[in-house]
């Protein structure tokens, strides 16, 4: 994967067609310290992101696994009329995936950071989903509900991942939790756009 970014199909980080986000990085300030973000987590990501760089297939194919032996979730994915996988819209997605992780653990939480989860966040929702890749035949939303469901198979499982880059337990748990920190702040934050104006 390494930075050859650019080439990941709708992956746009950084460009000027991004969205600002509607929160300040005075919010995102206040969302870290609720989620006990430090600079610790900080470093610890960058360490995972060196352990999980290699093995992001692997981990990509686990929670494809997942999210393929469940129908109600597959569903999103899949033509709203025949129920048949959209496989090129699938295959797009987990690129995007892919960078994702990377980006979870590399890039500096600021503005641009910031703007790309609310780029994010409008791609499950009526506002953008489907656009990116032009796969209007499936469902035009993922509801919220299942966004925060997945916080966990997508902490839980990394875990074992991250044990494998030859560090001791403390450092692997260290890693695991600024992980989790950083999955739930991302998760809120994609989750603005559900909100009720003013609720959020």
């Amino acid at each position: 994967m390494g930075e050859g970014w650019a080439s990941v199909p709708g992956y746009t980080y950084g460009a000027g067609e991004v969205a600002r986000s509607p929160l300040s990085l005075e919010d995102l300030e206040l969302l870290k310290r609720t989620v006990l973000f430090t600079e610790e987590d900080e470093r610890y990501l960058r360490m995972a992101g060196d352990v999980l760089e290699g093995q992001a297939e692997q981990i990509l194919d686990l929670w494809y696994d997942f999210v393929g032996s469940n129908p109600h979730l597959l569903y999103y994915f899949s033509d709203a009329e025949t129920g048949e996988p959209n496989s090129e819209y699938l295959a797009r997605v987990r690129e995007r995936f892919g960078r994702w992780i990377l980006d979870t653990c590399r890039r500096r939480y600021d503005q641009e950071w910031l703007d790309y989860q609310y780029e994010i966040a409008l791609r499950h929702t009526r506002a953008k989903k489907n656009e990116t890749d032009e796969a209007y035949d499936t469902p035009e939303y993922i509801p919220l509900r299942y966004l925060v469901a997945f916080i966990y198979p997508i902490t839980a499982t990394i875990k074992s991942f991250l044990a494998n880059g030859g560090h001791g337990p403390e450092e692997v748990d260290k890693m695991h939790d600024a992980w989790f920190k950083s999955v739930v702040l991302g998760v809120t934050l994609w989750s603005q756009p559900y909100a009720k104006e003013g609720d959020f």
